[in-house]
């Protein structure tokens, strides 16, 4: 169940960069420490209904319906071309600016809830992942998928605030830009317009 191989293979989907890393490092950018730590503990999260998913084989059924994959999935189009707009905007909540105001943790967690809940790939993902990695035994099955499914949240708990340390670091330097952080804000709003484009051409 919990092989080295399920740990390394784990690790490298966590560190590719996704829309949930990307919107770390805009939220570290943005608003600094605590921000990025909150945006991380959204992301992970939003794992959260995918892994019920897969585990009580809603995915299959996600998989199979092509109505139901087409409204998760436009509505996680939807609100990704809202992150691009607010990272446009001057005074939007992703928007890199050197006198950002604080939010609420919670809000900003829960737009990482958002990012994750409203991706329909991510619970048919979890359904090809978990099962290889699996004893064998049915009667340990649901307990081993939910044992590296939360494996799985850790580390990219883990993970993601270190993307958003990382992001914090060069804070500083591009707050004190204001022609760079334009083109840091333009940056976002395309990688987000762009991950919104490519969610609309999957399929399930």
């Amino acid at each position: 169940m919990l092989s080295a191989q399920f740990l390394i293979t784990a690790i490298v989907v966590v560190l590719a960069p996704g829309t949930g890393v990307i919107y770390t490092l805009a939220t570290g950018l943005g608003q600094g420490r605590r921000a990025a730590t909150w945006a991380a503990f959204g992301c992970t999260i939003g794992i959260v209904p995918a892994l019920l998913a897969a585990v009580l084989g809603l995915a299959a059924v996600l998989h199979t319906s092509a109505l139901l994959f087409q409204i998760v999935k436009f509505a996680g189009v939807a609100y990704l071309l809202y992150l691009a707009w607010q990272a446009l905007k001057t005074d939007g909540a992703l928007s890199v600016s050197a006198d950002a105001q604080a939010q609420p943790g919670w809000r900003i967690a829960w737009r990482g809830v958002l990012i994750n809940t409203l991706n329909p790939k991510l619970s048919i993902f979890f359904l090809s992942l978990l099962p290889p990695f699996l004893s064998g035994n049915p009667a340990t099955a649901t307990t081993e998928m939910v044992a590296m499914g939360g494996i799985f949240m850790a580390l990219t708990f883990v993970v993601f605030v270190g993307y958003g340390l990382f992001a914090v670091q060069a804070r500083a330097l591009i707050t004190a830009n204001a022609r760079l952080m334009r083109w840091v804000n333009r940056g976002f709003a395309a990688i987000f317009a762009a991950l919104a484009g490519r969610l609309a051409l999957e399929r399930a």
